[in-house]
C-alpha cells in the first residue's frame, strides 16, 4: 500500500478514529486503526467492539491495500507534522512495519495483520431516516447532561431516542435521567421514522456522535435496529450497539400539576446561582431558592466554610416558597435554555419542579428539591 494525503485531512480521520479506541486494551489489535486504500480513497476504520467508526478520505492512491496501525501513535505523529505537509503512507506488506514520511520527517510504525482487525457485524436495520445535523445536535446536546453516571443502573447510562406521542402528533424524543435529574427534548418526527424502535444510545456515542454534527445543513442518515443505531454522513459512519435494557417509564416522573411559576431572565439566574454556591460545601452544594411576590432571594449556608446571599428580580405572582436544590443541578438544567427566560414550575419544597423554555414545551427539564 502507498498513499499521499494532505495532513489536515489526515488528522480529522486520524482523530475520529483514535478517540473510539480504548486506551487499555487486552487485545492489541483493537489499539490500532484499519487503514484500507483502493480507487481514489482511503477508509480509516476503529472500534472497541461495541462502537465503530469508518472515515471516508480522498487521497492518492498509488497502490491500493490495506494494514492496521496503533491509532494513538499515529494520530500524534499527524499531529505534530507541519501544517499543509504532504504525507506519504506506505507499507510493504512484508516487512510489518507502515513508513509515514512528510518533508524531512520520516517515521517507521509496527503493524498488526489486517485479518485480525474485527469489523462489526452488519445488522437489518428496521427503520432508516435522515434528519438535520442541527436537529440531533439539538436531541442529544441539550439532554445529554442528564446522563447517568452510575454503573448499577446501567440502561441509564445512555440517551432514549424514540417515537412519542406530544400535543402536535408524533414527535422524535430524546430522554436522558439520573434519578435526580431528567431532560426531556423533541424534534419534529423525520420522513419514514415512525416505524423506529427505541433505543437507548450509550454515553460514549452520543459524545462521538456530535463530531458529525457540526455543519447545520448536512444531513446524517440514521438506521435504528433493536441492536444497534448508526448515523452516517457522505464521509463518515458510527455504528453502535444499543444499552440492552428497558429504559423506565419517565412519563411518571414529570410533574402535570406544577402550578406556581417562575419567571427567570436564564444567564442571570445561572450566574447568580453559581456567585452564592461559591460558599457551598462541595459535597451537598445546596443553594435554597425563597420566593415572594416578584421576588427571588438564592441563598446558601455552609456552617463550615460562609454564607451567601443574592436577591433576583422575577415574575412571580403565588404564595411564598422555599426550596433547596444542588447548585449544580440547576446550573446544567440553565445552562441549556437557548432563549432568555427560564420558567420554573414548583408544587411544594418536597415535590420535583419542572423547568422550560418560555413557552416552548419541546424542551422540558425536571429536578429533584434537597433539603436545605
Amino acid at each position: 500500500m502507498k498513499i499521499s494525503i494532505e495532513r489536515a485531512t489526515l488528522l480529522k480521520a486520524v482523530s475520529h478514529a483514535q478517540s473510539v479506541v480504548e486506551r487499555r486494551n487486552t487485545i492489541p489489535i483493537l489499539a490500532n486503526v484499519l487503514i484500507e486504500a483502493e480507487g481514489a480513497e482511503v477508509r480509516f476504520r476503529a472500534t472497541d467492539l461495541d462502537i465503530e467508526v469508518v472515515d471516508k478520505v480522498e487521497a492518492m492512491v498509488e497502490r491500493a491495500g490495506a494494514t492496521t496501525v496503533s491509532a494513538t501513535t499515529l494520530n500524534e505523529i499527524v499531529r505534530k507534522l507541519p501544517d499543509g505537509a504532504q504525507v506519504t503512507l506506505t507499507d510493504d506488506g512484508t516487512s510489518g512495519r507502515l513508513t509515514i514520511e512528510a518533508g524531512r520527517s520520516n517515521f517507521s510504525l509496527a503493524t498488526l495483520p489486517k485479518e485480525d482487525f474485527p469489523v462489526m457485524a452488519t445488522s437489518e436495520y428496521s427503520a432508516n431516516f435522515s434528519a438535520k445535523a442541527s436537529v440531533l445536535r439539538r436531541l442529544f446536546d441539550k439532554s445529554k447532561f442528564a446522563i447517568s453516571t452510575e454503573e448499577t443502573r446501567y440502561y441509564l447510562n445512555g440517551v432514549y431516542m424514540h417515537v412519542s406521542e406530544s400535543e402536535g402528533g408524533k414527535v422524535l424524543r430524546c430522554v436522558a435521567t439520573d434519578g435526580h435529574r431528567l431532560a426531556r427534548i423533541d424534534a419534529d418526527l423525520p420522513e419514514n421514522a415512525s416505524d423506529m424502535p427505541g433505543v437507548i444510545v450509550p454515553r460514549k456515542t452520543v459524545g462521538e456522535l456530535r463530531k458529525l454534527l457540526d455543519d447545520d445543513d448536512m444531513q446524517i442518515a440514521v438506521s435504528v435496529s433493536e441492536t444497534k443505531v448508526r448515523f452516517a454522513t457522505p464521509e463518515i459512519t458510527l455504528t453502535s450497539k444499543v444499552i440492552d435494557g428497558t429504559f423506565p417509564d419517565y412519563t411518571r416522573v414529570i410533574p402535570q400539576g406544577n402550578t406556581r411559576k417562575m419567571e427567570v431572565d436564564a444567564a442571570d439566574f445561572a450566574k447568580a446561582v453559581d456567585r452564592v454556591a461559591t460558599v457551598s460545601s462541595e459535597r451537598s452544594r445546596a443553594v435554597k431558592l425563597s420566593l415572594d411576590e416578584d421576588r427571588l432571594v438564592l441563598s446558601v449556608n455552609a456552617p463550615d466554610s460562609g454564607a451567601a446571599e443574592e436577591e433576583l428580580a422575577v415574575a412571580y405572582g403565588d404564595e411564598r416558597l422555599e426550596i433547596g436544590f444542588n447548585a449544580k443541578y440547576l446550573l446544567e438544567i440553565a445552562s441549556q435554555v437557548d432563549r432568555e427566560n427560564a420558567v420554573f414550575l414548583f408544587n411544594s419544597s418536597g415535590d420535583p419542579t419542572l423547568m422550560r423554555e418560555g413557552n416552548d414545551t419541546s424542551a422540558v427539564y425536571v429536578v429533584m428539591p434537597m433539603r436545605v
